[in-house]
């Protein structure tokens, strides 16, 4: 499969003129057909600067942390305030336990819903303009959750922040498959993949020391004033990504420098469009609905959804569990416990790291053994010692915190659950982007929306599962379920992934 959208032969019809190349390294430029009735535009040969694969580094890096950025904070929002939910119950007078979880994980019940239609969105106004409005809308709601006044209130702007925040989920996913070739992709989706588990390690541990030390109202007013930062950056730093689209403001000076009284008026349309293709009201229509047809048809976003839930399920179940198990087995205080979030940190960063270092070499090694052509199935090999690296870290802290073992045997099981969780992330993520590069937003929506309502469901029975078994048995059902889920996809996508891809509509569409 390629890893440009343009790799894809379009020959142009005799009544049509090719005015520039493809950019696909393996795509010949084609001399215009004699037929003045139609123009073309594409880009201007395989080098030409404007398309965003060829980018200078320091662009296409500004872009990419830039993106991680917006995809940091807003998880940070998703989890800061745990630590602090008691003094949040308090002051709203809550008791109900249901209740009470859900103030932190209706966060992530937006994370399902937004990406459905900012992920779509983005393919129509373009990724930029929809990830900073995205940005905003979060922002002015996350502050407003530091005024809350009812518990009505703080659920509900909670939500709406959620919504705001969910867009660089999907669409950061979309942006880097538009700038990196798929070879040099592995480095820039291993940065994007941590910050949306590295934020909501890093927000409970500062989290908990505003609570203890200040008042949770400063859990949102803290994270906004970073969050503007951040958006400041992506004015300046953010540029349009979206090929159909900046091909499309091309197709548009063309028309506007056209003489028409000179009969010079043609019919200009881009390499992405037949005709009609692009116009607004069919392009609403399609990008909404593509992330449902795609989660309705495509077994490829089926499968690593449901195992992506799980895995995010169990992620969002640990930390908001991570103060119970610290402050009731250990007896610590808040922001003492709070800092046992720092173990499922390290976790995550140095998998990250070491995955990130050997992701792109891998691909590159199966990519030269299959005749130099990148399959979207070279990224599984790092997922193989993930999946038996998480169900041994769920085991390794259920039992010392059951058995009250030292504490730090509980943190060194938290740490391999983060240590395994991350390449798992990274594999699925970068297969997707890679398997559907130019709707890469709309398939990671479709993907996303099932693992953020596990996020936001997992929570809700884990108090009562916990109580009910402990934490021994209960992490011993995560773990088998790990198992089963886990270990057979890598060895699974391997064999048949490619057979997948080949029935399939979308991810044959780049």
């Amino acid at each position: 499969m390629s890893d440009d959208f343009s790799k894809e032969k379009r020959v142009p019809s005799r009544s049509s003129t090719l005015v520039s190349a493809t950019f696909a390294d393996t795509t010949e430029i084609r001399a215009p057909s004699e037929s003045n009735d139609a123009i073309i535009v594409d880009w201007d040969g395989p080098d030409d600067p404007a398309n965003p694969k060829n980018w200078p580094y320091r662009q296409k890096w500004a872009a990419t942390l830039v993106v991680s950025s917006f995809t940091f904070i807003s998880p940070v929002s998703s989890s800061m305030v745990a630590p602090a939910t008691a003094q949040v119950a308090v002051d709203f007078g809550v008791t109900d336990t249901v209740i009470i979880a859900m103030m932190t994980s209706i966060f992530v019940l937006a994370y399902a819903i937004g990406p459905l239609f900012l992920g779509p969105m983005s393919e129509i106004y373009g990724r930029s303009r929809v990830i900073q409005l995205s940005n905003v809308f979060y922002l002015v709601w996350n502050l407003a959750c530091g005024f809350a006044q009812t518990k009505g209130q703080f659920i509900a702007f909670r939500f709406l922040a959620g919504l705001g925040g969910s867009a660089p989920l999907s669409i950061g996913g979309g942006v880097l498959g538009d700038v990196w070739h798929a070879e040099e992709r592995g480095k820039a989706i291993a940065i994007y993949s941590l910050a949306p588990l590295l934020g909501p390690v890093v927000g409970p541990v500062c989290g908990a020391w505003i609570a203890e030390k200040s008042t949770w109202r400063w859990v949102f007013w803290s994270t906004s004033i970073v969050d503007a930062a951040i958006q400041v950056s992506g004015f300046f730093f953010l540029q349009e990504t979206f090929a159909p689209l900046l091909l499309e403001q091309k197709a548009k000076l063309m028309r506007k420098s056209m003489d028409a009284e000179k009969g010079q008026a043609k019919d200009v349309r881009t390499v992405y469009e037949e005709k009609g293709e692009r116009s607004w009201s069919q392009i609403f229509s399609k990008a909404l609905t593509r992330p449902f047809l795609i989660f309705g048809r495509e077994s490829i976003a089926q499968l690593l959804g449901i195992y992506m839930a799980f895995i995010y399920g169990v992620f969002y179940l640990f930390l908001t569990n991570i103060p119970g198990i610290f402050e009731g087995v250990y007896h610590e205080q808040t922001g003492i416990a709070g800092l046992n979030y720092i173990s499922i940190g390290l976790g995550l960063t140095l998998a990250s790291q070491i995955n990130a270092r050997y992701m792109d070499r891998i691909y590159k090694y199966y990519k030269a053994k299959n005749n130099g052509v990148g399959e979207p199935e070279f990224r599984l090999p790092s997922m193989v010692p993930a999946t038996f690296i998480l169900p041994a870290g769920l085991l390794i802290a259920g039992w010392s915190a059951e058995k009250k073992l030292h504490w730090i045997l509980t943190d060194f099981g938290i740490f391999l659950v983060g240590g395994g969780m991350i390449p798992l992330f990274q594999a699925i993520q970068t297969y997707v982007v890679d398997a559907f590069t130019l709707h890469a937003a709309s398939a990671l929506a479709a993907v996303s929306c099932l693992r953020s309502l596990a996020g936001f469901g997992f929570p809700l029975f884990a108090p009562a599962m916990f109580k009910a078994l402990g934490y021994g048995k209960g992490n011993t059902i995560l773990a088998a379920v790990s198992i089963a889920l886990g270990c057979p996809a890598p060895w699974l996508f391997w064999k048949y992934g490619k057979r997948i891809r080949t029935a399939s509509k979308y991810a044959q569409t780049e």
